[in-house]
């Protein structure tokens, strides 16, 4: 902002408008948009929202146009002694001068806090690339650490890997020398089968002794030489029973049962 710009901007901390129409200003050379001049100043004391300041008096606070009409700017100074208009005229510029300084005071201001958070952040973002160097160093050294464990794995795979062919050379081998074998041992097998002789069969039987003649039949043995005692309690298919049977003639000298 320079002495030849023709605008202001709102002193109020969070308006920072340029200023067009109407606007307030103030015996402590602020000036404010109409929008927060009407909204500040219509409380009683009025306070100056800029500086603070009590504005008790009648001219402390004025609102003016800032553009005025041709008419306002013939009339306005009319009459008045040169040393006034004279007065009038620097107080003014005094009042646009200190409005170009507080502006200029508060570019710089804001320039310097731009300044100060830009060096923060600059240092910031050198200890972020210190730690990202650091970060990364120390990846390249395991990079370069796990590219030997690589080549060492590749190695022994590449050993474990003709130990293996060899392995399976080998098995090959004695597979089909296994395999020569047993069809050896077949075909010997097949021709020396018939010149075995088959083993002789015995057979087993029992010999069933007679029973003694004349004996009952309540006496007689079964097959399998199981005494059947009571076997002549159950109807004979003759027709007789127990009490008919007749002794047999015992001869001298002979027992009831043959011995073998």
């Amino acid at each position: 902002m320079s002495l030849c710009d023709d605008t202001l901007l709102c002193n109020y901390p969070k308006c920072r408008s340029k200023l067009c129409g109407f606007a307030w200003v103030t015996a402590c050379s602020h000036a404010f948009c109409d929008q927060h001049g009407s909204g500040e100043f219509s409380r009683s004391p009025a306070i100056c929202p800029a500086c603070s300041s009590a504005l008790s008096g009648k001219m402390d606070i004025v609102r003016t146009e800032l553009s005025p009409s041709e008419e306002y700017k013939a009339m306005v100074l009319a009459g008045l002694r040169p040393e006034t208009v004279l007065d009038i005229s620097a107080r003014a510029l005094a009042f646009w001068t200190y409005q170009v300084h507080q502006e200029r005071m508060f570019q710089e201001y804001s320039l310097s806090r731009a300044e100060s958070q830009v060096k923060q952040m600059e240092k910031v973002l050198t200890q972020q690339n210190q730690n990202r160097e650091l970060e990364l160093n120390a990846m390249r050294g395991e990079v370069a650490s796990l590219k030997k464990v690589m080549d060492e794995y590749k190695r022994k795979y590449s050993e474990v890997s003709e130990r293996l062919m060899e392995r399976n050379r080998q098995y090959q081998k004695l597979q089909g020398l296994y395999d020569s074998l047993r069809l050896r041992n077949m075909v010997v097998g097949d021709r020396e089968a018939p010149r075995q002789a088959a083993p002789p069969e015995f057979t087993t039987g029992v010999i069933r002794q007679p029973s003694p003649r004349g004996s009952p039949s309540f006496l007689a043995t079964g097959p399998d030489g199981d005494s059947r005692l009571f076997s002549s309690l159950e109807p004979d298919t003759g027709g007789k029973t127990f009490f008919q049977f007749s002794s047999p003639a015992r001869d001298k000298g002979r027992t009831l049962f043959k011995k073998y």
